[in-house]
């Protein structure tokens, strides 16, 4: 299977214990896991980090130890640095700046950060550029040009998504139709359900990415509202005996 549906979970300070015993079960009964997804990164923020965006932030797990579990299991970790509020006097915090150059000095996997201040993400570029970058849910953007020079990755938040796409609706009612053309090889046939999210490529296309009935992936282009490529599946597994 090429397609995969990579998840960004919550939790990376505070869900530190939890992701101990997790990632390991992740790691040696993949048996128990649908093969068509994977964690690609953990997100979050320590308590009382004044970068971070105002959410609950506790546990008392060291940030190295968090560092070398996210390392261990091949899993990127984005610092939640998402306030909106920042002055030029808070780029200096010592703490912050710490967690950005442990991070940025990993020698694992690239770990990112993300990000609603234009001025932080200037500093972090200026200062931690091993870092990736990823435009927060909370920050709009209005300009695609400049948010792909800005941003390696994003959660789309943007007024520039409304004029030249596909209304969501004619993008869900083609996938609609193909998914009940295809309706033999859908997980849960007896209905058609689903989720999107709107992703960007590397060239600037845009594209809807869609889960159907939790095991089928099908992806529609957001300007023309054609499907890309569609596969179905049932759930069912085949084992050689």
């Amino acid at each position: 299977m090429t397609d995969k549906a990579y998840f960004h979970l919550p939790g990376l300070f505070e869900s530190y214990d939890l992701y101990s015993v997790f990632l390991p079960l992740y790691r040696e009964h993949w048996e128990y896991f649908y093969d068509w997804c994977e964690i690609a990164s953990v997100y979050g923020a320590p308590a009382d980090c004044i970068w971070g965006g105002g959410g609950a932030g506790f546990g008392e797990c060291e940030a190295e130890d968090v560092l070398a579990l996210m390392n261990e299991y091949g899993i990127s970790s984005r610092l939640t640095f998402s306030n909106s509020l920042l002055k030029p006097e808070h780029l200096t915090d010592r703490k912050c700046n710490a967690l950005c150059e442990l991070f940025a000095g990993s020698k694992g996997v690239q770990n990112g950060v993300i990000i609603y201040s234009d001025l932080l993400l200037e500093h972090i570029k200026n200062n931690y550029p091993d870092l990736y970058f990823v435009s927060s849910t909370t920050k709009v953007q209005t300009d695609f040009d400049e948010f792909l020079r800005s941003f390696n990755y994003g959660v789309i938040n943007a007024t520039f998504t409304k004029s030249d796409l596909v209304l969501t609706e004619e993008a869900c009612t083609t996938v609609y139709e193909d998914a009940k053309a295809n309706s033999e090889k859908l997980y849960n046939d007896n209905k058609i359900y689903g989720t999107y999210l709107l992703k960007a490529d590397g060239q600037g296309n845009l594209y809807y990415k869609f889960t159907v009935n939790d095991c089928s992936l099908v992806t529609i282009d957001a300007k023309s509202g054609s499907i890309i490529k569609a596969h179905y599946w049932n759930g069912d597994y085949t084992y050689d005996k």
